[in-house]
Parts: C-alpha cells; structure tokens; sequence
C-alpha cells in the first residue's frame, strides 16, 4: 500500500471539494468511515468546519447516534465482538431518518440522532431542513458495505498493529470484529478514498492499494 502524507486540513478540503461537486440536486451524503481510533471524529469535524466556513450548509451525523437499543444490542452479550459488527448499528433507522431524505427525490428532512447509547432513550433531536447544495457528513464503523447510500466516502484504515495499539484496554474485544470487516467487506475497494491513519494527526492518502 503506498501512500501520500497530507494534512487534516489539506485532506478535508479534499473532501469538501468532492462533497460540493456531488450535492446540487440533493444534499451530498459523505460517509467518514473507519475505527475511532483512526481519527473519524476528527476528519468529520475538521471537514464540517471546512464546509461551513465556506459558506455550505452542513450537518453532521455521528453514526453513534443511530444505535440500537442496548435490548438488541446485549442480546448476544456486552461484550460480543459478532453483534457489535453486525447488531449495534441501526441501518434502516439511519437510512430513513438521513440517507433517504438527503437522497434524490427525499425531503431533505434530516434526523441528526436518534437513540441516546448512554441514557438508553431516543434523543428527541429536532429535525433539520437542508437544502439541495447542502452537505450531510456520517461518521462512524462499518458504514460500507452494508447497504448504506453515500455520494462520496473515505476510509480511514490502520494497520492491525495500529489499531490494536490505540484500542483502550477495555474495548480490545472489538478487535475481531473490525478484522471481520477489513476480510469481507474490503472497505478500502468500496470507498472513492482511503486514507491510512495509523497516526490519525498525521494521515496519508492511499494512492496504490497492494
């Protein structure tokens, strides 16, 4: 795998520029996809604030927000590395309440979160009205491959050894689940972009995958 060094900055610009080249008829659906460890977070609000600044309407959606009840998701255990890859996310819920609403022919009606994993509660969030050149940035795992519609996506991959590494002790049972993920659905052929991120303050972007 070779790979360019950029900045956060110069990468989300990047980004932005893919974004406002694919929203007009309909919001752009941007997905920022990858571990926690390799930085989503940050991409996601370093590219929000890109947007913004430059005048798009944007809006954020961290995928954490589209969670599952804590019934569905501990049906199989807390601790399960199986039902985190493929229960915790709730995929209709998120493409109802965004992906679909953003998309051609969609109101443009867009749900920012749903279901609060802490309190265990649904948010209450309003809904947003966006309009067709403005621009939705989903963030979070295991958002290609499994359905989901988006304009443009980047992901953030890391080596094993990084990933591993950056993993706090308490969550390393998730670990199998992202190296499920990397084997079957081969996230790095599924996005328009893929950014190595083993130090995510530091990332480069893929140029030949090997």
């Amino acid at each position: 795998m070779k790979a360019d060094p950029v900045s956060v900055p110069a990468l989300a610009e990047d980004l932005a520029a893919r974004a406002l080249a694919a929203a007009g008829e309909h919001p752009a659906r941007v997905a920022v996809d990858g571990a926690p460890t390799a930085g989503t977070g940050l991409l996601a609000g370093t590219l929000t604030g890109v947007l913004r600044d430059a005048g798009t309407p944007v809006l954020h959606v961290p995928a954490g927000g589209f969670l599952r009840a804590a019934s569905l998701r501990y049906e199989r255990g807390k601790t399960n590395p199986d039902a985190y890859y493929e229960d915790w996310l709730d995929l209709r819920a998120l493409t109802r309440e965004v992906l679909a609403p953003a998309g051609p022919g969609g109101t443009g009606r867009v749900l920012p979160s749903l279901w609060d994993p802490a309190t265990d509660r649904a948010t209450r969030a309003a809904y947003v009205q966006l309009p067709a050149h403005a621009v939705v940035v989903v963030s979070g795992v295991f958002l290609l491959g499994a359905g989901l519609d988006f304009d443009v996506a980047v992901h953030l991959t890391q080596s094993p050894a990084a990933l591993a590494r950056r993993t706090p002790a308490d969550l390393a049972w998730t670990l199998p689940a992202f190296d499920r993920y990397r084997d079957e659905v081969m996230p790095q052929y599924q996005a328009d972009l893929v950014v190595r991120a083993d130090d995510p303050r530091h990332p480069a972007v893929v140029t030949s995958i090997g």
